[in-house]
């Protein structure tokens, strides 16, 4: 204190000289009681501030700038059938991408939507190396992809822990946007646990690091250089980055590697729910103390969900202890159970906590496999389908059809559901997924869906994809 008022002291004698040494007369009262109390503040309040210097991420893409990779595929793209018949020539595709070194032996990890139908993966090392990659396994749910090259002694990347990253710690990323490879971007996180349309298994870091094409399947690193993510979407209306950037969180993507590692594909449990986030006015109507939790939309029949007693407006609140705070946690919990498994759900039902027990399913949906296997048929309408069970055309009282499992983002704004069957396309039915496809084949621009949800039939208006010859192809996500 005494060092505070000898300071405020001098200062207002510094003052007085300056205001005399130019002519003009100023009357400083003595510092009182009050003042001196208040000087600390005082000080405070003049100084400037002192500028924080800004991070060096230097070191840390010295150390970690060699285990990043560019990835380039070349894929054939097919054609719309010309008067019934596809043509007999090929239009030819290349890509770039990013992905990592995890295993000194060759291991790598990119997006599955870099290297999805790829005919030739070559991989390029910061050295200037270039190697013909193996797919070994990719996971199309996840977006997670592994891939092998014939080489040892590589440098490997070091995985942190996502659940130690704070809201607003910095964060950086290298990666290959455009084709500019060891292209080094930076930035802060800006959420966690972040649910996106077609994505429900997963809960997203949400970054401001400027991420383009190209980036997909780069790290994601904290400044102690470890990877706590894969760098996998963007949210653009111009295909370029505009400030939202996502990650997959690395310990879901390892867990991922490991399964796609030792058999090529992944099995995860399910137990056939769709879930939303609960909202402050939703926790209000259902008499929660705080909006958390996952709220069930949709209860699929004969599944684990509803042998367990699940039912729509139940909200999960915790998986086998682990608390579910956003709506993805829920299912996440549930996809990291070995189907059999059982699995306690803590619930709240009619304002009241409620536990259910049940048996965890295996995912039906299945992943894009592992290597020599014949990639299953895209959709391009934004959903995911499957033919129907036999009891379920019981239940829907329908001869066939096709049944919603996921829907993206323009899916959704279409009015798509997921629990809607789709009955027919353009007029032509359709109960199974090559046979929806030839209809699509066949079929261009306007057209129009036939769903039916729950006793009631409507139609879907849905805009098909262009052919591929007549249009420029880009890559939407990073």
């Amino acid at each position: 204190m005494l060092a505070s008022v000898a300071s405020l002291a001098t200062g207002q004698a510094a003052v007085r000289g300056i205001l005399t040494a130019a002519g003009l007369s100023v009357c400083l009262a003595a510092p009182t009681a009050q003042a001196q109390a208040a000087a600390p503040d005082v000080l405070q309040a003049v100084r400037p501030p002192v500028a924080r210097p800004e991070p060096d991420f230097t070191r840390l893409v010295k150390a970690n700038g060699n285990t990043v990779v560019n990835i380039g595929v070349a894929r054939e793209a097919l054609q719309r059938r010309q008067n019934g018949a596809l043509p007999q020539d090929r239009v030819d595709e290349s890509t770039l991408g990013s992905g990592f070194i995890v295993g000194a032996d060759g291991y790598i990890l990119t997006n599955a939507h870099v290297v999805a139908r790829g005919s030739a993966i070559s991989v390029k090392l910061n050295d200037r190396r270039e190697f013909k990659a193996r797919l070994l396994g990719i996971d199309s749910i996840s977006d997670v992809a592994l891939l092998k090259i014939d080489a040892t002694g590589l440098p490997v990347i070091r995985i942190g822990d996502p659940a130690r990253i704070e809201v607003g710690e910095w964060v950086l990323a290298i990666g290959a946007p455009y084709g500019f490879s060891n292209s080094v971007t930076a930035g802060i996180v800006s959420a966690k646990g972040r649910t996106l349309p077609g994505a429900d298994y997963m809960p997203f870091l949400q970054t401001d690091v400027p991420i383009n094409p190209g980036n997909s399947g780069g790290p994601l690193f904290n400044m102690r250089g470890e990877v706590i993510g894969i760098n996998s979407r963007i949210y653009s209306n111009s295909g370029g980055y505009q400030g939202l950037s996502f990650a997959i969180p690395i310990d879901v993507a390892m867990r991922i590697k490991e399964q796609l590692q030792a058999k090529g594909y992944v099995t995860r449990g399910r137990i056939g729910v769709v879930v939303q986030e609960v909202s402050q006015a939703l926790a209000q109507s259902f008499g929660l103390p705080k909006p958390a939790g996952a709220l069930v939309s949709y209860v699929a029949p004969y599944g684990a969900a509803a042998r367990g007693g699940l039912q729509p407006g139940d909200v999960i609140l915790k998986v086998d202890r682990r608390d579910v705070v956003q709506s993805a946690d829920a299912l996440s919990y549930v996809a990291d159970r070995t189907p059999g498994e059982r699995v306690t759900v803590q619930i709240w039902r009619s304002r009241a906590l409620q536990t259910l027990d049940m048996s965890v399913d295996a995912s039906e949906i299945a992943a894009l496999a592992a290597p020599q296997q014949q990639a299953q048929p895209e959709i391009p309408l934004g959903m995911t389908v499957r033919s129907l069970q036999p009891q379920e055309r019981a239940l829907f009282k329908v001869d066939g059809g096709l049944l919603v499992e996921r829907v993206n983002l323009t899916a959704s704004r279409t009015g798509v559901k997921v629990g809607d069957v789709v009955l027919a396309l353009n007029g032509q039915s359709v109960s199974t997924i090559e046979g929806l496809l030839d209809v699509i084949r066949q079929t261009g621009g306007s057209s129009a869906l036939l769903v039916q949800r729950g006793t009631t039939r409507l139609f879907v208006p849905l805009e098909l994809p262009k052919p591929v010859h007549e249009e420029t192809q880009t890559e939407l996500d990073p």
